[in-house]
């Protein structure tokens, strides 16, 4: 009797299935998953390039259903079908990066994406609380015209009511703080 209980009489080793600790089942030995992934390949390309109508994404696609599945060969259930586990992966990940095309909208130049684009938002706030000091530099009466009518979108008539004064004196302080303003913020 041989002392190695894995050495057939031809001094071959005997590969015997492994039982997976996590879930007890059994797992092919690795040479037999090898080669049923091997084997896989071309009806996995044609499956496809059937799908895709492109021979370069294709192989992509096959690639990258082989790495998930071996990445995820401890989701394979043994004594199942490897190249349907696969064929099933492969047409996943086909329609995952379709919906994500559906998605995108072409544009080599990258004009789409330039038109896309927005400016910092950091200098909007500091440029209004720089805007909010100088409105109070204002004498008062002018900062109340100016605000009426600029930020309240009033005409100057009603502005003018509002501030019990004629509609000249409204105008009047509008310009007067149009113009300090211009000046506190360094504007011409």
């Amino acid at each position: 009797m041989d002392a190695n209980p894995h050495a057939q009489s031809g001094g071959a080793p005997v590969i015997e299935p492994l039982v997976d600790a996590r879930y007890g089942a059994l797992v092919p030995p690795q040479d037999d998953i090898r080669e049923q992934f091997v084997a896989a390949i071309p009806s996995l390309r044609a499956f496809a390039i059937s799908l895709t109508g492109n021979v370069d994404r294709a192989d992509d696609l096959v690639q990258e259903a082989l790495l998930r599945g071996l990445d995820n060969i401890d989701r394979f259930t043994p004594g199942t079908s490897l190249t349907a586990w696969l064929f099933t992966i492969l047409r996943n990940q086909f329609y995952t990066h379709y919906r994500k095309l559906k998605r995108e909208v072409p544009d080599p130049d990258g004009h789409i994406a330039g038109a896309q684009a927005t400016m910092p938002d950091q200098e909007s706030p500091l440029y209004l609380h720089d805007v909010w000091k100088a409105l109070h530099k204002l004498p008062p009466e002018q900062r109340e015209a100016l605000l009426l009518t600029a930020a309240e979108g009033l005409g100057y008539k009603e502005a003018a009511e509002i501030c019990g004064i004629e509609i000249g004196t409204i105008k009047s302080r509008i310009n007067r703080a149009r113009s300090k303003l211009a000046e506190i913020l360094g504007h011409e």
